[in-house]
Order: C-alpha cells, then structure tokens, then sequence
C-alpha cells in the first residue's frame, strides 16, 4: 500500500541505451546480484543464457518478492530491465546499480502499480 493505494508490486521498466559491457556475463551477472541486495530482496536462483550469434544475454534474478530482469543487445548498445518487486522492496533502488553497471548514455524509467485494488 501506498497513499491509500492497495497493490501488488511496484514493476520499473528500465530502458538503457549507449551502454556498456552488456556482453559480459559476469558483469551482467554482478548487477543483478547487486541490484537485489540494494533493493533489499531475498535472491531465490539466478539463471543467465547467452546468445552466441550476438553476445547477448537474457538473465533473470528470482527473488522471494518477484523477480529482476535483463535482456541485451550489445550490438546496440540497448539493454531492457524489469524490476518487479512486491512488499517493502523498493525497485527504484536498483537503479543506481544498473547505471552504474552499463554507464548508459540515455535512460528511461517506466513505472507501474501491478495488482491495484
């Protein structure tokens, strides 16, 4: 709950662009385990796949309070981050991890109550 607001999950959907290292598995690896400490979630298992034609990675953290994710495109320099938490967890924390991570040149931030009753 929040302002008198009852719901689920706070879902954050990061879009980094001119971003770096988004083909190295232990960098990418490093922020997700990162990010769930900052945001003060319960890593459950994480699971990584790499793409071999590009490099890319998709990656999830599962998490007791939902999940973080992350699919890139290093040949654009593009990475697409889901950052789905229920409870006291605040996803906004995560992002100062993953800019720190990439060092993207732009960002953008989307929001969303999931579950709102």
């Amino acid at each position: 709950m929040q302002n008198d607001v009852s719901f689920a999950g706070r879902h954050l959907l990061l879009e980094l662009w001119e971003a770096q290292g988004l083909d190295q598995v232990p960098l990418v690896e490093k922020a997700l385990t990162d990010a769930v400490k900052a945001c003060g979630a319960t890593l459950l298992d994480l699971k990584l796949h790499t793409f071999s034609d590009t490099g890319g990675i998709s990656g999830v953290a599962i998490v007791a309070e939902s999940h973080i994710s992350i699919h890139t495109w290093p040949e654009w320099q593009y990475a697409a981050i889901d950052v789905f938490l229920c409870g006291k967890c605040d996803p906004n924390d995560a992002v100062p991890v993953f800019k720190a991570a990439f060092k993207p040149g732009r960002m953008q931030m989307m929001e969303s109550r999931r579950g709102m009753h």
